[in-house]
């Protein structure tokens, strides 16, 4: 039976690497960094609603029975 030929591991081992942690930091180098939050204003803006003007009530047909 042959022996395994392990004298070229180590370098395709060592090439394999290599050649991860530079795919690798091509792919962080694509990434941006999150820049710093700007401060953004906080005033609510009013919404105006045809119903904010007059007094309304609502009757449920559940509420007129109460006996």
């Amino acid at each position: 039976m042959p022996q395994l030929d392990t004298s070229t591991w180590f370098t395709i081992i060592t090439s394999m690497l290599l050649s991860l942690f530079i795919l690798m930091q091509l792919k962080f180098t694509k990434h941006g960094l999150f820049s710093q939050p700007q401060p953004t204003t906080t005033e609510k803006q009013k919404h105006v609603t045809p119903w904010e003007a007059k007094w309304t009530k609502t009757y449920l047909p559940h509420s007129l029975h109460l006996q």
